[in-house]
């Protein structure tokens, strides 16, 4: 009996240490490649709000004649 309680008492199991590392680690990766991605889409939103301007700009009421 005594020698069940020392295992139970002798500390964390390593396996689950490991496990919890490696979830922390995927956590980890998991919110830099959101931060990433918030970004990259960031940019993408300035690009397209640009270019929409930009279409926004043109006169379609006096058009250019279709070149036959």
């Amino acid at each position: 009996m005594a020698k069940a309680l020392l295992g139970y008492v002798g500390g964390p199991d390593p396996r689950l240490l490991a496990e919890m590392r490696r979830l922390q680690q995927r956590v980890q990766d998991l919110e830099s490649e959101l931060l990433r991605m918030q970004a990259e889409n960031d940019a993408l939103t300035a690009v397209a709000s640009r270019e929409e301007s930009l279409l926004r700009n043109i006169d379609v009421t006096h058009g250019e004649p279709v070149l036959a």
